[in-house]
C-alpha cells in the first residue's frame, strides 16, 4: 500500500465515524464506494469485507460515547441485534456468491433506498420511555433478521435502516433509535467480516486505517449529535443528496462494464 493509498483510506474512516457517530449510520453506506473509488481497492468483495470490519470498530466507539449519555436502550439492542446476527451471516454468504460488478450495482440501487429512508420518518418526537415488552418484541426481532440479511449481503452497518426500523417498531426517538442502532451496527460488522475473513477477502492493514480514522471522526460526531439535534432534518438531507449522487456514479459505471 503506498503512502497516498493510505492516507486516501485514513481519510475515508473519517468521514464514515463522523457520520456515524453523528447520525447513526450514513458512513457505513458510502464506506464500500470510497473503498473502491477513493482508495483504489480493485475486488469489490476485499472492499466489502474491509469495510464491514472497519464500520463495526468505528459504530463501537460511537457507541460507548452514546452509553455515556445514556441514549442506549439496551433490551431493544440485544433483541434487535439477536435477531440481526443471524441474517447478517446468511447475507454475507449469499452476498460472496454474486460476481463483484453486479453486486456493485445492487447495492447502489440499496444507497437509493437508504437516501429516501433518510429523508423520512425521522422527524417524530417518539417515546423516551419505551422499552423492549411482549407487544413489540416481535417486530423488532422481524426488522432485525430483514436489516441483517441486507447488512450481510452489502457489507454495511445498516444503521439508515435501523434507525427508521427502531423507531418504527418501537416509538423511541430517534436520538435513542441512533444510540441503539450502534450495537446491531456492530455486531452485523462483525458477522460479516468474520465472513468474509474466512474467505481471505479483508485487507487488514487497510481496515486498521480506517479504524485509526474512524474513531476519531466517531467522537466527534457523537459530541456533533447532541448540540444539532435541532439540524437533523437538514443534515439528513444534505447526507441523503451525497448518497444519490454516489448511487448515480456507481450505476453508471456498473452499467458501463456490463453492457
Amino acid at each position: 500500500m503506498d503512502p497516498l493509498q493510505a492516507a486516501l483510506g485514513a481519510l475515508s474512516g473519517v468521514l464514515v465515524g463522523f457520520t456515524l457517530g453523528l447520525a447513526g449510520g450514513g458512513g457505513s453506506i458510502l464506506a464500500v464506494p470510497l473503498m473502491v473509488y477513493l482508495v483504489g481497492v480493485p475486488n469489490p468483495h476485499v472492499a466489502i469485507g474491509t469495510s464491514a470490519a472497519a464500520v463495526s470498530v468505528n459504530a463501537l466507539a460511537g457507541l460507548a460515547s452514546h452509553a455515556r449519555s445514556r441514549t442506549v436502550k439496551w433490551r431493544c439492542a440485544g433483541v434487535f441485534a439477536a435477531a440481526g446476527i443471524l441474517g447478517a451471516l446468511a447475507g454475507a454468504h449469499a452476498g460472496k456468491a454474486v460476481g463483484g460488478q453486479r453486486l456493485l450495482l445492487c447495492f447502489a440501487v440499496l444507497m437509493v433506498v437508504v437516501g429516501v429512508l433518510m429523508l423520512r420518518g425521522r422527524n417524530g418526537a417518539g417515546d423516551p420511555d419505551v422499552t423492549c415488552t411482549r407487544g413489540n418484541i416481535g417486530r423488532i426481532a422481524g426488522t432485525g433478521l430483514m436489516t441483517g440479511v441486507l447488512s450481510g449481503f452489502f457489507g454495511i452497518g445498516g444503521g439508515f435502516l435501523i434507525v427508521p426500523g427502531l423507531m418504527a417498531a418501537t416509538g423511541m426517538p430517534i436520538l435513542n433509535a441512533v444510540g441503539t442502532s450502534l450495537v446491531a451496527v456492530a455486531v452485523f460488522g462483525l458477522g460479516t467480516a468474520a465472513s468474509y475473513a474466512a474467505s481471505g477477502l479483508v485487507d487488514w492493514p487497510l481496515a486498521g486505517l480506517f479504524v485509526a480514522g474512524g474513531v476519531a471522526g466517531s467522537l466527534i460526531g457523537t459530541r456533533a449529535a447532541r448540540g444539532l439535534a435541532a439540524s437533523r432534518g437538514m443534515l439528513a438531507r444534505v447526507f441523503a443528496g451525497i448518497i444519490f449522487a454516489v448511487a448515480c456514479y456507481m450505476i453508471w459505471r456498473g452499467l458501463a462494464v456490463l453492457l
